[in-house]
């Protein structure tokens, strides 16, 4: 069944530190939205979080697998661009400087969807009561629970839990981002963020609040009165049903404009 969106995105520098590295985008007029999280005690993350935000923000009259495509160059030329500022930033300070970010991207076509993602921002779908968390993390205790050296519920805590596998801007060429596409149904949400919300707030209570009135803002503030201690951001999308057609021409009430006929 076609869907037309609605969405609801915050994001907030947190309880400790002094700037916003996070960035997102909210274009239901182009269908796209997304995350990114410049990476955290990286120079200049900010930047790079804020150059993805404008390539994704620049129209392109694609659809399907050719708006994935044109998507995923935009973000490789991103990554260059960052490297050779990086370069420049090394060459003149003698100090070797990343400038990187995660990204988590949503297209959607219809009731069609694609999720793109690099880093450990994240997606996750709800439907039916249920959420599921649609991305896999690119980072290092995420390799360590999948090779079953560590248990899921303590990777948030691990000392390395900070360390990515893949970002935007990192050291080589252009990272690969993971894809998974899907069908929306009408009251589906999907739930982008940045790992500032997951740090601060348990799965239970995430699902909770996505589903909520105001579910960006609801997710904000209680990762704020839970001390979130990172940037934390949260975009919020939900499928709705098609508004029905516009009439062909405008209703009014009828009037008569003569006396009715009356028959004897």
């Amino acid at each position: 069944m076609p869907v037309t969106w609605a969405s609801w995105a915050v994001t907030d520098v947190g309880t400790v530190r002094s700037g916003n590295q996070d960035a997102f985008v909210d274009r239901p007029d182009l269908l796209v939205w997304a995350v990114a999280d410049g990476a955290g005690g990286h120079e200049q993350g900010e930047v790079a979080s804020a150059e993805l935000k404008a390539t994704l923000e620049a129209p392109l009259s694609l659809s399907g697998a050719d708006l994935i495509a044109a998507v995923r160059a935009r973000v490789a030329a991103v990554h260059n661009g960052l490297r050779q500022r990086a370069g420049q930033e090394q060459a003149r300070t003698g100090q070797a400087v990343t400038i990187a970010s995660t990204l988590v991207v949503f297209l959607a076509d219809g009731d069609h969807f694609a999720c793109l993602w690099c880093g450990d921002s994240r997606a996750y779908l709800l439907r039916d009561g249920a959420m599921l968390q649609l991305t896999r993390d690119h980072s290092l205790v995420q390799e360590m629970v999948d090779a079953g050296v560590l248990a899921a519920g303590d990777a948030e805590r691990h000392p390395h839990a900070n360390v990515l596998t893949r970002a935007i801007g990192s050291e080589g060429d252009a990272p690969e981002l993971d894809k998974i596409t899907g069908q929306a149904e009408p009251g589906d949400r999907f739930l982008l963020c940045s790992d500032g919300l997951f740090k601060a707030l348990d799965e239970a209570r995430i699902g909770h609040l996505a589903a909520s009135d105001d579910p960006a803002r609801r997710l904000i503030d209680a990762a704020l009165a839970a001390s979130a201690r990172d940037n934390v951001t949260a975009l919020v999308l939900q499928a709705l049903p098609p508004l029905p057609p516009e009439p062909l021409w405008p209703l009014e009430p009828f009037v008569w404009d003569r006396e009715p006929v009356r028959r004897g």
